[in-house]
């Protein structure tokens, strides 16, 4: 039992399989980590006479 069984956590590793020894991860939930930008504030223009 060594890198060539499949039913092994060794082989499953090699071969790059999952199963019941070897199982999935799970995929963490995403947290939306953007924060709101803040308004931008209008430039005055500058009457130029």
């Amino acid at each position: 039992m060594g890198k060539g069984d499949k039913k092994t956590k060794k082989g499953k590793r090699h071969i790059g399989s999952t199963g019941v020894k070897r199982p999935k991860k799970k995929k963490a939930a995403k947290k939306s980590t953007k924060k709101k930008a803040a308004p931008k504030k209008a430039a005055k223009k500058s009457a130029k006479k």
